[in-house]
């Protein structure tokens, strides 16, 4: 198979505040192979997680590195082609990518949408959340209503970990909802609290009818998950701690749930492959994103059907999105039925 890559940037509607930083723009990756006169695409998207981070510039030179790697296999190949991934140690984002191109590849071939493929039913998707970045009050308040006339919202995720303290935490919450009180809320930390401030924090969510917590201490500091979780009324999901299914095992007797993302796990394969990993230990299991386009968000979307929790909302915060594909209906993003991915390029990508 023979394998392309284009460049294109996305700018935020919203710039997005987490405890690590602030993002307005992102350089993502559009990947394409073809066989036999198919096209299958794939997107890779940088992320900062510590010493797992991934640049545009990681990105472009590790596809450039296996091109020559992919040329021998086939796209029905994918369990090969993830080893000799892996084996050439292609960082996840890129190894994300090709997976995706395959699978869109392996849908077109056969004329089926990959929710279709799997046997999974779109009708139990369950409603994304929608996500409010670190701000002032009046900031996060001023967010919420955006998000409120922009589209159908159900869910809101409140990014807390401020380096102001969980004061301006707790005050920035019960901005957010004061604007929206009927609303279901998550909160997300992104690693931005210390285990005290983690354990006062999830008591306080908790009389406020938070759904779960999500990474509230730092990758790295998964040793105090056992006494967090001990202490916590409120279930606990991890993300930055969590990359892929050989991590579960460790983390499941301390958490409730994992954000499962497609680029750190490396692709649709290994999301599954998650999925079925959590299951197995009991716990809960979410789709997340970073700042991906609807090419990578439909792609997360049609294994949807097999989640607790959706926050599949990058795409809808971009104002110049290339690509259109999964539709928005009731909070919900749901994959479409067009084959494969069932994505559609919609602008030229820069």
């Amino acid at each position: 198979m023979q394998l392309q890559v284009k460049i294109f940037t996305v700018n935020k509607r919203f710039p997005l505040t987490i405890s690590r930083g602030t993002t307005a723009q992102t350089t993502n990756v559009w990947v394409s192979i073809s066989q036999d006169g198919i096209e299958g695409w794939g997107e890779a998207s940088p992320f900062g997680v510590g010493n797992h981070s991934q640049s545009t510039e990681k990105i472009k030179e590790a596809l450039q590195e296996i091109t020559p790697i992919l040329q021998p296999f086939s796209p029905l190949q994918r369990q090969e082609v993830e080893q000799a991934l892996i084996s050439a140690q292609a960082p996840s984002a890129v190894r994300a990518a090709v997976d995706m191109a395959m699978h869109d590849w392996l849908g077109k071939l056969v004329g089926l949408p990959l929710w279709q493929l799997w046997g999974l039913d779109r009708h139990v998707i369950v409603p994304t959340s929608v996500t409010i970045g670190i701000n002032s009050p009046a900031g996060a308040k001023a967010r919420a209503r955006d998000w409120l006339e922009f589209t159908d919202v159900r869910v809101f995720k409140v990014k807390l970990g401020s380096p102001d303290g969980i004061d301006a935490d707790q005050k920035m919450f019960l901005a957010v909802r004061e604007e929206a009180p009927n609303l279901e809320f998550f909160v997300d930390a992104n690693g931005g609290w210390s285990l005290p401030d983690a354990i006062a924090m999830t008591s306080w969510l908790a009389d406020l009818g938070i759904k779960y917590v999500e990474q509230p201490l730092p990758r790295g500091q998964e040793q105090n998950l056992a006494e967090l979780k001990a202490r916590s009324p409120l279930p606990i999901f991890v993300d930055e701690s969590c990359f892929t299914s050989t991590d579960i095992p460790q983390l499941a007797n301390y958490v409730d749930g994992i954000n499962i993302k497609l680029m750190k796990s490396g692709g649709l394969t290994e999301a599954m492959r998650m999925v079925h990993t959590a299951k197995a230990y009991g716990l809960q299991v979410m789709f997340g994103c970073y700042s991906d386009s609807s090419l990578a968000n439909t792609a997360a979307a049609q294994l949807a059907p097999l989640a607790d929790y959706l926050d599949l909302d990058s795409h809808l915060n971009l104002i110049n999105d290339p690509f259109t594909g999964a539709l928005i209906k009731e909070g919900r993003v749901l994959p479409n039925d067009l084959p494969g991915l069932g994505v559609q390029h919609s602008a030229s990508a820069t």
